[in-house]
C-alpha cells in the first residue's frame, strides 16, 4: 500500500462566526494525482492553505510526508512545495536570481542549485528571459517561474491551487506532463481546478468539497457508481453533488 503523504484529520476553519471548513479528512497517496473541487466559496483555498502552514485551523491536524504542519512546519515545509492560484513573486528580481534565492532558502549546496536552475530553465522554456526581470514576464511566464520555484528542492509533496489558469495549451499540458511524471516517480500531488475536464483527464482520484465539507472523495469509477447510469462525466457528477443540476439542466434547454 503506498505511503500517504498528505494527511488532513478533522480540519476546521472558522473566522469568526463563519465556519468556512467543517471536519475536513482526507489523504493524499505517494504517486497519487489528487484533484480537489469545489465551487466559488466552498473552501479549496482555506483548506489548501491550511495545508502549506498558512493558515492556522481552528481545530483538526494537516500532515505532509508524516510531519505534523503546525507542530513541525520546518519538516513539513522542507518536504513539499507549493504554488498559489496567483504568482506572488519578487518582481525585481530575474527568473534565475529567484530560483537561486529558494534553493539558498532551502540550504541547497550552490553547485547543484545551480545544476537545477539550468534543468528547470530548460524544462519550463524560460532560459531565455532567465537574466530578465520577473516583473516583464508575461502571467504565464510567471506562472512556470512559480511552478518551478516550487519544484527547486525535488519535493515528495506538492500543492497547487488552480495551477492552469491563464496558461496558453502548450503551456497548460507542459505542467500536466510534468505533474503526472511527478506522481509517477513517487510524489504526492494535490490540485485544485475549476476546470473539471482537466480533473477528470489527469486525477486518480478526486475531492469534492461544498459549504466547507468534504461531500464526495474517489476515483472516477467511484463516483460514477454513485450515478444509476455508472456513465456520468465528472461534470455531471460535480453539479449533482453541489447542487447545480439546475444549471445543467438550463444549459441542455438553451442547446
Amino acid at each position: 500500500m503506498p505511503d500517504a503523504l498528505i494527511e488532513t484529520r478533522g480540519l476546521v476553519k472558522r473566522f469568526g462566526d463563519k465556519l468556512a471548513v467543517n471536519n475536513v479528512s482526507f489523504d493524499v497517496q505517494s504517486g497519487e494525482v489528487f484533484g480537489f473541487l469545489g465551487p466559488n466559496g466552498a473552501g479549496k483555498t482555506t483548506t489548501i492553505k491550511m495545508l502549506v502552514g498558512l493558515l492556522q485551523p481552528t481545530s483538526g491536524i494537516a500532515r505532509m510526508a508524516g510531519h505534523d504542519v503546525q507542530a513541525q512546519p520546518l519538516e513539513a515545509k522542507a518536504a513539499s512545495g507549493y504554488v498559489p492560484d496567483t504568482p506572488n513573486l519578487y518582481a525585481k528580481l530575474s527568473g534565475r536570481e529567484l530560483l537561486r534565492f529558494v534553493g539558498d532558502l532551502y540550504g541547497m549546496d550552490r553547485g547543484q542549485a545551480a545544476r537545477r536552475i539550468d534543468e528547470l530553465l530548460r524544462m519550463f522554456d524560460l532560459a531565455e528571459a532567465a537574466d530578465d526581470t520577473i516583473d516583464s514576464y508575461s502571467h504565464g511566464m510567471q506562472q512556470k517561474t512559480s511552478l518551478a520555484a516550487a519544484l527547486m528542492h525535488d519535493p515528495r509533496v506538492l500543492v497547487l491551487d488552480e495551477p492552469t489558469v491563464g496558461l496558453d495549451p502548450r503551456s497548460a499540458r507542459l505542467i500536466k506532463d510534468i505533474l503526472r511524471q511527478m506522481a509517477d516517480r513517487g510524489a504526492a500531488v494535490m490540485l485544485s481546478t475549476h476546470i473539471l475536464e482537466i480533473a477528470e483527464r489527469m486525477c486518480d482520484r478526486v475531492g469534492i468539497i461544498d459549504h466547507g465539507e468534504l461531500i464526495a472523495v474517489g476515483t472516477m469509477d467511484e463516483l460514477r457508481a454513485r450515478d444509476s447510469s455508472g456513465e456520468a462525466s465528472l461534470e455531471d457528477i460535480f453539479l449533482s453533488l453541489t447542487g447545480g443540476a439546475d444549471v445543467a439542466e438550463l444549459a441542455h434547454v438553451l442547446q
